[in-house]
């Protein structure tokens, strides 16, 4: 997939980073197929993926912790394909920690301007400073041991930015951590990225983060680049069956099309572009685009209802045993119960098909 040059995000120390047909082999296996990117100043990419898909090769390229074997990769402007790690001005934050355990906060924060020669007075109040940043201005002295874990990949996080990196990059940052503290880290990594203008590269496997953090999501298979869109275009739009079936749950349907529009539980709907079968497929459709109805002679029945806070997710069994989930405000499930005879329909929203 060629490359795409997005509109310019926050400004800040942002720089542009373009990867041009980049190609990495590890013996036989093709780790980075031609994989060419365009990334704006202030920009955040997540690179979304199953393992072995090559996102976390790419990452490591932009860092220089890898090679490549053929491509380019620029950094605002300049090539930096062969240029040495301390070289290229990166702040990397790992899933592991990565703190020295005999130092404290600041001291690990400090750490890499001390490296670079900065005067003690001057790094202890840019630590200072960066620790405010991340929130843990008061946690200053403590050492790792002391903090949790969502504290210590803050501290990893100030210790990045405390070097005004030319490119933040971000590899599973959050996986280390319970899903709570989660949720409440990326917020802050979004915000802190945002307000900094910091060119991002984030790598993860997790679809939600990858969703609600990126300006772009970037979904990659077998060291391709399968799309690159906005959050919402990529769930909405997939351009292609691995990305349409890998993003997000996808129901499978029985239908039929004539390869503009198709036929699914009796309501034809368009086809999105990509989707080139004829004759009888599989519609793939989002829980949310199934709508449930409680009918007395309907041909579907229940099978289980899961509540998930604000959210409810119905197992309808079809007449031909055919597993539906249906996903409905929390509201909207009166009358839904395991057993009950309900009729179904789906949303007029453009789907997706694949060969039966």
């Amino acid at each position: 997939m060629t490359a795409t040059t997005p509109e310019p995000a926050a400004s800040g120390l942002g720089v542009a980073v373009v990867f041009e047909e980049m190609h990495r082999w590890y013996g036989p296996v093709h780790a980075l197929d031609g994989l060419s990117i365009s990334i704006a100043p202030g920009e955040l990419i997540a690179l979304l993926g199953p393992s072995g898909c090559g996102k976390t090769t790419a990452l490591r390229a932009l860092g220089g912790l890898d090679e490549v074997d053929h491509g380019r990769i620029l950094v605002g402007g300049k090539d930096v394909t062969g240029v040495p790690t301390n070289k290229r001005n990166m702040g990397i934050v790992f899933q592991s920690y990565s703190l020295f355990p005999n130092m404290t906060a600041r001291d690990n924060v400090s750490y890499g301007l001390r490296l670079r020669g900065v005067d003690a007075k001057a790094r202890k109040k840019k630590a200072e400073e960066t620790l405010d940043l991340v929130g843990l201005a008061v946690q200053a002295d403590r050492y790792p041991h002391q903090m949790s874990g969502g504290q210590q990949q803050r501290v990893a996080l100030a210790r990045a930015l405390a070097i005004e990196p030319s490119v933040l990059l971000l590899d599973e940052p959050l996986s280390a951590l319970d899903a709570k503290v989660r949720r409440q880290l990326r917020e802050e990594i979004r915000r802190i990225q945002i307000m900094v203008g910091i060119t991002t590269l984030f790598v993860t496997h997790d679809q939600e983060e990858a969703l609600a953090m990126g300006d772009r999501v970037g979904v990659m298979s077998a060291g391709r680049l399968e799309q690159i869109a906005a959050p919402v275009e990529l769930y909405e739009r997939p351009q292609t069956r691995f990305v349409a079936e890998f993003v997000g749950l996808t129901n499978r349907i029985p239908a039929k099309t004539d390869g503009t529009d198709v036929d699914v539980l009796g309501r034809r709907i368009p086809l999105l572009p990509g989707a080139s079968d004829r004759g009888v497929v599989q519609a793939l459709v989002r829980p949310e685009n199934v709508r449930v109805t409680p009918a007395e002679n309907g041909s579907s029945r229940v099978l289980a209802v899961s509540f998930l806070g604000a959210l409810c997710r119905a197992q309808v069994a079809l007449p031909d045993e055919t597993i539906v989930v249906a996903q409905m405000a929390a509201s909207e499930s009166s009358g839904l119960y395991p057993g009950v005879a309900v009729d179904l329909a789906v949303a007029p929203a453009p789907v997706f098909v694949v060969a039966n």
